[in-house]
């Protein structure tokens, strides 16, 4: 699915994006430049085509090479959902082409809003209404795809009382929108992550995505969380190509223990898919919680199974390099929000009022 050039620039830079020593700038260019970000979208829209599950292994084919960079690639094209579920029409037609192109970079900022939609934690952007829009407040604390050089953020807003939530794209050119400094994570640096402070950010009716938050959350949940299952699907499946080249010729246990592996994963890839494609998800949101549970734990235990196959190799840093990344990029796939433990509350809360 990769081009050619794509896929070599990606395994030149992996370890640099991993450790914030790429410019973010030409990650999102590459990736837009690839034309990845235009697959599942309709031809007449400026998409190449496809559907919601060929956007998702476009994201596989990528953290199979670079996490931080398929976690960007998530950022841009859930944004880009976003816009092609919204009824705000002119501000499709107004964004949706730059966005595409990667000029312009679109951030999900509806971690907390997805929270909010299971109780978990209230909604951290509060609202106040003026006669031609409203006057923003509050804090998004982890954002991902914040390009300096430009952005738009998706947040879902806490309107005043007895209003409806909504949802928001907020440019990155309103005043008082303040970014923080990148966050200093442990990898994944290259991805522009920050925070964002609201200080009386005014914005009009022209930015709404969504008059109804609550409404409009559940629609692109299914999105949001597939896209996401991405990552952890190409994280597995090169971990497991891994463990395949290390056992080449040299008969082992692992190798049915491989095997198991690959089919679980392939097995549980091909669930979700057909739940995107027959919309069961909209419905029945558990079983998407689940599958993305099985995903982040197959990626776990690939890159497990990667570490036992190569042996003490793996520890030598002229050879192990590659797998100290995908080491990491393992230890962030339960905590992206909803984290693994957040689902699992969810499916308890759930069970409890079965």
């Amino acid at each position: 699915m990769l081009e050619s050039a794509f896929r070599h620039w990606l395994d030149a830079n992996a370890e640099a994006i991993d450790q914030g020593q790429c410019d973010p700038h030409r990650v999102l260019a590459q990736i837009a430049e690839s034309r990845l970000l235009r697959i599942g979208i309709e031809p007449g829209l400026g998409g190449s085509g496809g559907d919601l599950t060929d956007a998702v292994e476009a994201i596989a084919a990528i953290a199979s090479r670079s996490l931080a960079s398929a976690f960007v690639c998530w950022g841009q094209r859930a944004f880009i959902e976003y816009l092609l579920h919204s009824p705000n029409q002119a501000l499709r037609e107004r964004l949706l082409a730059e966005l595409l192109s990667g000029e312009l970079a679109g951030a999900t900022g509806l971690s907390n809003a997805m929270k909010f939609l299971s109780g978990i934690e209230a909604l951290q952007v509060q609202a106040r209404a003026q006669a031609d829009g409203w006057v923003l407040e509050g804090r998004l604390h982890w954002v991902t795809n914040l390009r300096q050089s430009g952005f738009v953020v998706a947040a879902a807003i806490e309107a005043e009382a007895g209003q409806t939530p909504f949802v928001m794209a907020i440019p990155s050119t309103s005043e008082g929108l303040e970014r923080s400094e990148d966050l200093r994570l442990m990898g994944l640096q290259s991805s522009s992550t920050a925070a964002l402070a609201f200080h009386q950010v005014a914005l009009d009716r022209g930015w709404l995505l969504h008059d109804n938050a609550r409404q409009f959350l559940p629609q692109v949940r299914p999105a949001f969380l597939a896209l996401q299952c991405g990552m952890s699907i190409g994280l597995a499946r090169r971990a497991l190509d891994e463990v395949r080249e290390h056992l080449l010729g040299r008969g082992s246990f692992l190798d049915e223990a491989e095997q198991v592996l690959r089919q679980r994963l392939e097995n549980t890839v091909g669930e979700l898919k057909q739940g995107l494609l027959d919309g069961r998800f909209l419905q029945q949101p558990a079983a998407l919680f689940k599958l993305r549970i099985t995903l982040a734990e197959s990626a776990a235990d690939a890159v497990q199974m990667e570490l036992q196959a190569s042996g003490g190799k793996a520890y030598l840093t002229a050879y192990g390099e590659g797998f100290a990344r995908r080491w990491r990029e393992s230890a962030f796939v339960p905590i992206v929000t909803p984290s693994l433990v957040q689902l699992r509350a969810e499916l308890q809360r759930q069970a409890a009022n079965v």
